[in-house]
């Protein structure tokens, strides 16, 4: 059985990732799952998280593949999601997951959403699919996160209490990965 990688790709503007919200703390809980490697690097383009930059960098450096479960929070959901339309790879995990600019200049110059999303594209390409998303979420109204929700048509993990998933610790996504990991042995 091939190892499992799992790669965190972290939301924009998170300067040093190991220690921004819940990274670091889960890159080390994965890590003790036994045959999974987690990866989790400062992205290059940190602030605006351009697509053209950060697709090459998931498949090149990251190495993201067919063995490879994603974890995108917030930027890095809307990145994981764009390069599963063209790469094959085990899972997304969408963490604070969203399908526009939200008018926003910096969201707009990131290039995710200069096009219509493909849906079965991405179905067709992951294997699996998870999203935790928040009502409460200050930065993504709801009609955004559960319209990849549809679009998807994953495993939502809804939450009324968890705000834009900006704590230290998350445990439910640590159940999560170990689920998938073991599932799919």
């Amino acid at each position: 059985m091939p190892e499992k990688t799992v790669v965190i790709v972290p939301g924009n503007g998170a300067g040093n990732v190991e220690r921004c919200n819940w990274y670091g703390w889960a890159k080390k809980q994965i890590n003790k799952i036994p045959g999974v490697t987690c990866r989790l690097e400062n992205m290059p383009d940190p602030v605006t998280a351009r697509e053209s930059i950060w697709l090459p960098f998931m498949e090149k450096e990251l190495k993201c593949d067919e063995d490879t479960v994603i974890i995108g929070h917030s930027s890095g959901a809307a990145a994981a999601m764009r390069y599963a339309e063209s790469h094959k790879v085990l899972a997304i995990v969408l963490v604070g997951a969203y399908t526009s600019d939200l008018g926003d200049e910096n969201e707009r110059e990131s290039g995710y959403f200069s096009r219509p999303w493909e849906w079965e594209r991405i179905k067709g390409n992951t294997r699996h699919i998870v999203q935790f998303g928040s009502t409460d979420d200050p930065f993504l109204p709801w009609d955004e996160q559960e319209e990849v929700a549809e679009g998807l048509q994953g495993e939502l993990h809804k939450y009324s209490d968890r705000g834009h998933f900006q704590n230290t610790q998350f445990p439910e996504l640590i159940n999560c990965v170990t689920k998938l990991i073991t599932n799919d042995a």
